[in-house]
């Protein structure tokens, strides 16, 4: 697990609430503090859905909401004069991210042992901080997963021109 301290906190809102760049993650949960607190908790309400699309969120595992769905709603709170008082925002990685990262790993379990792989952003109204989460289904003391998450993700805040320092 690491906490890496976001230096441009403009540049990341910009990346989080109106480009693609975490898009393809899904919401475990959300929190947003402004004039009362707004939360999220991620899961997806199957029973919601007309039948066809429940029967394709069923056929596909999907269980959470995609940070691409919701990220209008969340950004409609954020916006305004004043900046929120504070937000927790719970990214979980996907499948075929968790299988990559197994595999980069060289850990010998399964994407089925692991529960997730989590992305924290935290905002307590003058720093945000990101931290990195393993959750994994069987006990183990090898920290190589843990290792190849931090390493992906100083890698994509790099990619997305997303500067930070470590704690």
């Amino acid at each position: 697990m690491i906490a890496l301290t976001i230096k441009s906190l403009k540049n990341f809102m910009n990346r989080l609430l109106v480009s693609d760049t975490f898009d393809r993650f899904y919401v475990s949960e959300a929190s947003i503090t402004t004039f009362v607190t707004f939360s999220i908790d991620g899961l997806l309400h199957q029973d919601f859905f007309d039948a066809d699309t429940a029967k394709e969120l069923r056929s596909s595992g999907q269980q959470q909401v995609l940070w691409k769905d919701i990220k209008p709603f969340c950004f409609s709170v954020i916006k305004g004069k004043r900046t929120p008082l504070s937000f927790k925002i719970v990214l979980l990685f996907s499948r075929d991210e968790t299988e990559l990262l197994i595999a980069r790993s060289g850990m010998d379990i399964t994407p089925d042992d692991v529960f997730g792989l989590f992305l924290n952003c935290q905002y307590n109204g003058e720093a945000l901080v990101l931290t990195t989460g393993t959750s994994l289904r069987i006990f183990t003391l090898d920290k190589s997963l843990d290792e190849a998450l931090d390493h992906a993700l100083r890698e994509f805040l790099i990619r997305q021109d997303i500067d930070f320092t470590d704690n």
